[in-house]
């Protein structure tokens, strides 16, 4: 009857726990609904603090339409994969937004009403090599009607899946354009040209400003920058005033955002020509800087001094007839040259320059400088003197003077810095209004040269009817777009920078993998260099029989050929060995992994769960006995 008894107890404790487990888990679903626990190693699943301000500054409803093709796309596992984390991180962000943004996922089938809406939105689709249409894009649309699109969600962007996601909403969320302030003095709007009599066309640059911002023209003689600006845009500023520097200081001091161009020498400024004084042009400056306030940064440009580069040099055509100079400072920058985790810099290929400067940071700068474009170790500095008159750039390395490392040529500054107008405002030294200090850290882009805008530094302008045709060959229109973009955003998307990638490779795989190829190359190259040797010997026998039958193959040579064809048998069964092995050590190393994961944890959990059972069943023992 107790064993009887025991046996029901048993079953009715465990009925027990049953409904407990499950009214736990049930619980638990109510009161953790949306709690997450990321044990990535990199955060994977975890937005940042900027893509969470993003977030929860929505106030209006956004939508975000992901059009995948599932069903085409069973043939492409890696795409497939890359859209589950796709759709995990656009369903971590609608958890974010507290009921702002709501992500709709669709499935484009041919033929149906989804497709028609992909095309619509100007969805591309990717051809498989089944022949179907596999759509990945994404859709955004907010409460005024306005629209977003990502084309194609690229995998080979993964690292920057978070920022353009987090851009895409910001932009909805924020549907006015950004206003971006220009002061400049070059003619970067058109100009009028004396000689033809004229006028010459707006660059490129600015017209790209003006159709995604609203762009506002402010004079270099400007004594107080509008605070409705978000992004002041400052190139070449040459002889500016007290009191327009005092308006760019407290500009940026009360959280304003600037892109800023200096330039030691600039080819694209041209002085007027005095007819009066035909040398006064040659003698001009064309230098700019930004002294008063980079020495309040910890920064410098120097206008003396000109970044040149041996390795980044582009090849000019010195005059008709002759052959290509490599002109030192005339840079196209490369990938290697750019900043491969920042927004800006990771897409980009090529920037080309023209008689750039170099930023210099002080040792105790208040400022966190970021480079974006750097030059490479083979720079050496100019004296920017030299290019007013600079007939022949081979010249130029007589007085090119090597520096060891790298220059900064582009950077971001960003830090808690105080006013360069320590005593307030120029002048009468007014301190009504005065900003002493940054009310947040400011964000800079300084870049050290301005002919990366100039037209024929990275663009190609046709005419065609009446149309401007544009071929861009360097990438320097989208270096100035993105960085004004990236700092036209709120202070979180700025902050955004690339992350890991949720493809993790097997390293353990892949040494072994070398290690087998790395032998097997040298084992082939044994077999090549046996059988060039085994030819070259055939070849000295053939040359040296005196008989005339020299078609038909002497006993030694047949010895020899005998032999090489043992020694070629020979190294391909080491070949084969060689393959054998390295299949032999993945697959031991596989057949360690299944047993870690398929028996040794399930193995170390009962072992757990029956030396419970047995400490249970021990400790009732004792209790009867002790009864």
């Amino acid at each position: 009857m107790e064993s009887w008894q025991s046996r029901l107890f048993s079953i009715g404790g465990l009925a027990a726990l049953a409904v407990i487990f499950i009214a736990l888990v049930m619980l638990s679903n109510a009161l953790l609904r949306g709690a997450r626990l990321d044990l990535t190693e990199n955060k994977l699943y975890t937005v940042s603090d900027g893509t969470r301000e993003v977030l929860s500054a929505i106030d209006e409803p956004v939508t975000l339409y992901l059009y995948y093709s599932e069903q085409a796309a069973r043939s492409l596992p890696a795409l497939r994969t890359y859209a589950n984390r796709v759709q995990e991180l656009l369903d971590e962000f609608s958890q974010r937004a507290g009921g702002q943004l709501r992500v709709v996922t669709l499935d484009p089938r041919p033929f149906s009403e989804e497709e028609d809406q992909a095309a619509q939105f100007g969805l591309q689709p990717l051809s498989t090599p089944a022949g179907d249409s596999v759509y990945f894009g994404l859709a955004g649309t907010n409460a005024v009607g306005d629209e977003e699109v990502i084309p194609f969600l690229d995998p080979g962007k993964e690292p920057f899946l978070e920022y353009d996601l987090a851009r895409m909403v910001y932009t909805l969320a924020t549907p006015e354009k950004p206003v971006v302030g220009v002061m400049t003095t070059l003619p970067m709007g058109g100009d009028f040209n004396m000689q033809t009599r004229q006028p010459t066309p707006a660059w490129v640059i600015d017209e790209q400003i003006g159709t995604l911002f609203t762009v506002r023209d402010l004079s270099p003689a400007v004594t107080e920058i509008d605070a409705e600006i978000d992004v002041l845009m400052l190139v070449h500023p040459k002889n500016l005033s007290q009191e327009t520097l005092y308006a760019i200081d407290q500009f940026i001091l009360r959280g304003g955002r600037a892109m800023i161009f200096v330039d030691p020498h600039s080819e694209v400024d041209q002085p007027p020509n005095d007819p009066a004084n035909p040398g006064a042009a040659l003698m001009a400056s064309r230098s700019s800087e930004l002294e008063t306030l980079f020495a309040a940064w910890g920064v410098s440009v120097s206008s003396e001094q000109v970044l040149g580069d041996n390795r980044y040099a582009l090849q000019v055509a010195n005059r008709p007839g002759a052959p290509p100079t490599r002109h030192l400072a005339l840079l196209g920058i490369d990938a290697d040259g750019m900043d491969d985790d920042d927004i800006v810099t990771a897409d980009l290929d090529s920037i080309n320059l023209g008689v750039p400067g170099y930023i210099e940071v002080a040792a105790d700068a208040p400022v966190t400088v970021t480079p974006l474009l750097v030059s490479s170790e083979e720079a050496g500095t100019i004296p920017s003197a030299i290019f007013r008159f600079l007939r022949d750039p081979a010249t130029l390395r007589d007085s090119f003077t090597a520096i060891e490392g790298t220059r900064i040529i582009a950077a971001r500054l960003s830090g808690e810095v105080a006013s360069a107008f320590a005593d307030g405002a120029p002048g009468d030294g007014d301190t009504e209004g005065h900003v002493a200090s940054a009310v947040e850290p400011i964000k800079v882009v300084v870049v050290a040269d301005t002919d990366i805008l100039a037209d024929h530094f990275w663009v190609t302008v046709q005419n065609f009817f009446g149309q401007r045709i544009l071929t861009p060959w360097a990438d320097n229109g989208d270096f100035v777009i993105g960085a004004l973009d990236n700092l036209t955003g709120s202070d979180g998307l700025i902050g955004i920078r690339s992350r890991a990638t949720f493809r993790r490779p097997f390293d353990r795989v892949e040494t072994l993998r070398r290690q087998a190829e790395q032998r097997f190359a040298a084992t082939e190259q044994q077999l090549q260099d046996q059988l060039l040797a085994t030819e070259s010997k055939l070849g000295e026998l053939q040359a040296g029989r005196s008989d005339d039958n020299i078609a038909i193959m002497t006993d030694e040579q047949r010895a020899e050929i005998e032999r090489f064809i043992q020694q070629r048998t020979e190294v391909r069964k080491e070949l084969r060995r060689v393959r054998r092995d390295l299949d032999k050590d993945i697959e031991q190393l596989g057949v360690t992994l299944k047993v870690l994961n398929i028996a040794l944890v399930p193995g170390l959990i009962a072992i757990g769960a029956l030396a419970w059972v047995v400490v249970r069943s021990q400790r009732r023992r004792r209790q009867r006995e002790a009864a």
